[in-house]
């Protein structure tokens, strides 16, 4: 069966062109460029380029870091499209896939190709090309040498004849060991052996490509000489799990509605576990009729394990109280947003144990109280105490806004204080002279505190210790919330010690240490 590939030029540069809206667009990995919008590249930026050289090129050029995930998501709107028309999509990498060539459904292969161009450039993806052969590799090289919305179509059992003349630089395959354990690019030994051209290193001897590069290069050898050694892996459409339930007449009562969606909902449920899947994150949307207009409500819910029926009930109840829709509920659907497969969340031979008592008990309690009475704690990311301090309702999964594992210069060493102020108190600490104490920009005291007040509400005491300063100069780049700060561990006679802070010369008191 003849094979067509979809190539999509420089798809990362194109998501996060969409993300942005920028012309000029580069996409990093690693410093080096690994993709660019046309703009960027009619300014001569070129893949591989570092950061600092394309810029110099494009001054406006907008940089991205690459983010392979968001690459695959955006790809997987072509997936479904392709799979629309046809069954046996292979996605080779975001932005390029293949499949078997529908040519008898749609009249051949140029007529083919024609379908689902018009398909993509429906979806908005304007620059796609296609490319057919006998195998997968040459009709790659085929759809890299065709214009935007073109076909290049390699005759059948031409594939050899095809890739005779194209230049040895289009084996484009990752390196192979070479003697005395160094790294090899087996295209940069074919150059210095002479060979320019595909064709050249096809008429080698097979035993000599062994020899000389071992099992990968007899798969290179293989792809020059036209075989088909990679048939299309068929990836398997994803099971439509959401569950809808329409309301006619449409339902006033949150009660009603809740008891109307059960069995949609236990359906749905229970088309995970026909699946082999749990869902561990999901999305409630309620369509309601607002002054003549429909108004769509949702929002997304996290379980710390998997969701049941009785847990999905209990969080379409909570959002009907917490968000009312404004009016009659026509609809409600369920849409799966994190499903994994059971395996890798089975239960022990002896069951759950105490944590499993702790959820359901925990989760009792949140029916009583509603979703925002209970709450699960952590920590993230920050210099600030309150700024570290993350919560959540019980049973949705802690979204860390700054990642705890970063430096984060200017943040007191631990221990971290018991109880932290909702909002720092002004306090007073002074020196031996009895002026207040300040910090100079470059971290230097004005002079040794000796007494200090934590509170207003607190009288003076001596200083028995003291450690710091940590200065940190936050946000420098934003000058409306630009911070210069000092942060001072202090312990009175009296045993009692506290994190202050000082800004602009004034002392504040953020937390105090059991």
């Amino acid at each position: 069966m003849r094979t067509l590939v979809v190539w999509v030029p420089d798809w990362p540069a194109l998501v996060r062109q969409v993300e942005h809206g920028a012309a000029a667009l580069a996409v990093l990995d690693r410093g080096a460029v690994l993709a660019c919008t046309p703009p960027a590249r009619a300014r001569g930026v070129r893949r591989g380029m570092r950061r600092r050289e394309a810029q110099s090129r494009c001054p406006e050029l907008v940089v991205c870091e690459h983010r392979p995930e968001a690459d695959a998501a955006a790809f997987e709107q072509v997936l479904g499209a392709l799979e629309e028309m046809t069954p046996g999509v292979a996605p080779l990498r975001p932005g390029l896939c293949a499949l078997p060539v529908p040519e008898r459904f749609y009249g051949g292969e140029t007529e083919a190709a024609a379908v689902i161009a018009e398909r993509l450039v429906e979806l908005g993806v304007w620059d796609v090309r296609f490319g057919i052969a006998d195998g997968v590799f040459v009709a790659e090289l085929a759809a890299r040498r065709a214009s935007a919305q073109d076909c290049v179509i390699v005759p059948r059992g031409g594939d050899a004849d095809f890739l005779r003349d194209l230049p040895i630089e289009m084996l484009d395959v990752p390196v192979v060991a070479g003697e005395g354990g160094a790294d090899v690019d087996p295209v940069t030994v074919l150059r210095r052996l002479g060979l320019r051209r595909i064709g050249d290193f096809a008429a080698l001897s097979a035993a000599d490509v062994v020899a000389r590069f071992g099992a990968r290069g007899a798969l290179l050898h293989r792809w020059a000489r036209g075989e088909q050694v990679r048939s299309i892996a068929r990836r398997r459409p994803p099971a439509d799990l959401t569950a809808e339930v329409a309301f006619e007449p449409a339902l006033e009562r949150a009660e009603a509605v809740v008891f109307s969606a059960r069995r949609a909902l236990e359906d749905f449920v229970g088309g995970l576990d026909r699946a082999g899947m749990i869902c561990a994150t999901l999305r409630l949307e309620v369509d309601a009729q607002v002054e003549g207009r429909e108004r769509t409500v949702g929002r997304v819910w996290r379980h710390p394990r998997w969701f049941s029926s009785g847990d999905v009930l209990d969080r379409l109840r909570w959002q009907l109280a917490a968000d009312p829709p404004g009016g009659p509920v026509v609809a409600v659907r369920c849409v799966p947003v994190e499903v994994e497969p059971w395996a890798g969340h089975g239960e022990s031979l002896f069951g759950g144990g105490p944590d499993e008592q702790v959820e359901r008990s925990v989760a009792r309690v949140q029916a009583l109280v509603g979703p925002e009475g209970v709450r699960s704690v952590g920590l993230q990311g920050g210099r600030d105490p309150r700024e570290r301090a993350l919560s959540a309702p019980w049973g949705e999964r802690l979204a860390p806004e700054r990642p705890l594992d970063r430096p984060w210069p200017g943040r007191v060493p631990p221990p971290a204080p018991a109880t932290v102020f909702a909002e720092p108190r002004p306090a007073e600490v002074v020196g031996a002279e009895g002026l207040p104490v300040a910090v100079s920009g470059r971290g230097a005291l004005s002079g040794v505190p000796t007494r200090f007040r934590a509170t207003a509400d607190l009288g003076w005491q001596p200083v028995a210790a003291w450690a710091g300063p940590w200065p940190a100069d936050e946000r420098w780049w934003d000058e409306a919330a630009a911070r210069r700060i000092a942060r001072f561990q202090v312990v009175g006679v009296d045993g009692s010690a506290w994190l202050m802070v000082v800004e602009n010369g004034h002392w504040w008191t953020e937390a105090r240490y059991d």
